[in-house]
């Protein structure tokens, strides 16, 4: 089988796109995008071309934009080009080169896959629908994968890490990506290139080792081939393998997920005695990095589920939060007017919440009358350490109602309030160090009322939304 057949059967095996649908490449110029264009074009796909000039190598930069557009030439096809200023960009946003450069091109292809020119991406619509759809198709073949797997390696990784590039994606965002060339090795697409006489050009920073991929390919695996010399066909048979391990490991994690995690409207609950009883932390950072926690985060999980209730751990990347309470993590979008458990500071002013609006302020006076109004919470602030939970009430809670010296359970005081079955279940407390101090819009709680010897107050008022 020649390469030109490989190449259809490793699109329809792996059902990357077909021949209905748009296709852009991106082309460099080198060898690996020349050979792409061609197979496709041997194939009888349609495709446009797509070229980055990052400005980065000078009159070199500008001999690759000239040379893609002569390719596009060569196969009467539509081109695209786009010129970044990466340095600029890399440094506003403090990033190195190569990752500005990443940023930047991905942000492009994203853009032209998403413009009514291109249709829309394939894994938003359903599986029967037939409309156009557009796919951006890079050239990584085996050798940068092999690269991929000992720079993740060598830098920390998980199991994933060692399964190298993927041949779509990574992501479900980035699903328009395709990989066509990921199973042939570099020395197949020169001999392909040779064999149909195709010009291409090189790029003189691949010389370098001052990249890490540079050295990882200049220098690294090249010393490894001189003890073995079939160290590229034994990381790929590796790679294989750690991708089959990657699906058995991912159906024992979502088996375990399922059992631990339970999804309560915008928030998920985990038990945490249940989780650490797994001693894993592998299996902590896989339920956790759904979320935006990050692997140096684990051991902020650990710490936490030793912690009070009502202490948290925000996520660096996305609007989460873990918060500890009682028994359970509790994993909830922060500030989100959706989430049944939110968090009160001690310099919040106003929490938006889903029955209506809490504002707090603390009250300098030693003659401070409490208010008597329902809504208005009046309360000791030596008393009240923050931060405070604001949660919707659940079966078991109690307090100890104002005037009274002995603790109740709220479902037995709505019954004595004759509150209706929904008047109930719209009910909300503010809870400090497992202690409910008050139940919104009712009564407070009995041990943390303003009195003679209060020399500082916090008032905490409940603005209902209003129905018109």
């Amino acid at each position: 089988m020649n390469l030109l057949e490989r190449f259809q059967k490793f699109i329809t095996t792996n059902n990357l796109f077909s021949s209905k649908d748009k296709l852009l490449l991106a082309v460099s110029g080198g060898v690996d995008s020349v050979v792409l264009c061609e197979l496709c074009k041997q194939a009888g796909y349609d495709f446009t071309i797509v070229h980055c000039n990052f400005q980065l190598r000078g009159e070199e930069s500008e001999r690759d934009e000239k040379f893609v557009r002569q390719l596009a030439e060569k196969y009467k096809i539509e081109i695209k080009v786009k010129k970044f200023d990466t340095e600029k960009f890399a440094e506003e946003e403090k990033m190195s080169i190569q990752e500005a450069a990443r940023v930047l091109r991905y942000e492009w292809f994203g853009e032209l896959v998403d413009s009514s020119g291109f249709g829309v991406r394939r894994h938003e619509l359903p599986t029967h629908d037939s409309r156009l759809t557009a796919f951006l198709l890079t050239a990584h073949h085996a050798d940068d994968n092999i690269e991929t797997l000992l720079m993740n390696f060598f830098r920390g990784t998980g199991l994933h890490g060692l399964t190298g590039i993927p041949i779509s994606g990574p992501s479900t965002v980035l699903a328009y990506i395709k990989r066509p060339l990921l199973s042939f090795s570099k020395k197949e697409l020169i001999e392909f290139a040779n064999e149909n006489k195709l010009e291409f050009v090189e790029d003189s920073s691949n010389l370098s080792s001052k990249y890490t991929r540079n050295f990882f390919r200049n220098e690294i695996i090249p010393a490894i081939s001189k003890v073995y010399p079939q160290v590229n066909e034994n990381l790929t048979d590796n790679i294989n393998r750690f991708k089959e391990i990657e699906k058995l490991y991912k159906l024992a994690v979502n088996d375990i997920k399922k059992k631990l995690v339970r999804e309560k409207g915008s928030e998920w609950h985990i038990p945490v005695k249940q989780l650490m009883g797994y001693n894993n932390r592998a299996l902590i950072y896989e339920i956790i990095a759904d979320f935006g926690f990050t692997e140096k985060q684990i051991d902020e999980v650990i710490k936490l589920s030793e912690s009070d209730s009502g202490k948290y751990l925000d996520s660096p990347t996305f609007n989460y939060r873990i918060i500890k309470h009682r028994h359970w993590f509790i994993i909830s979008p922060i500030n989100s007017v959706d989430s049944r458990m939110i968090i009160i500071e001690e310099e919040d002013k106003n929490v938006l919440f889903e029955e209506g609006i809490i504002e707090i302020e603390k009250l300098q006076t030693t003659n401070h009358k409490p208010q008597t109004s329902n809504n208005i919470a009046c309360l000791d602030s030596k008393e009240i350490k923050f931060p405070l939970i604001l949660r919707k009430w659940k079966t078991g809670d109690y307090f100890y109602p104002l005037g009274m010296k002995k603790k109740k359970k709220l479902s037995r005081f709505f019954i004595d309030q004759k509150l209706s079955r929904s008047e109930k279940e719209k009910k909300w407390v503010i809870e400090m160090d497992k202690k409910i101090i008050w139940v919104v819009g009712q009564r407070i709680d009995e041990r943390f009322k303003v009195t003679e010897q209060t020399k500082s107050g916090l008032k905490i008022s409940y603005l209902p939304n209003v129905i018109s």
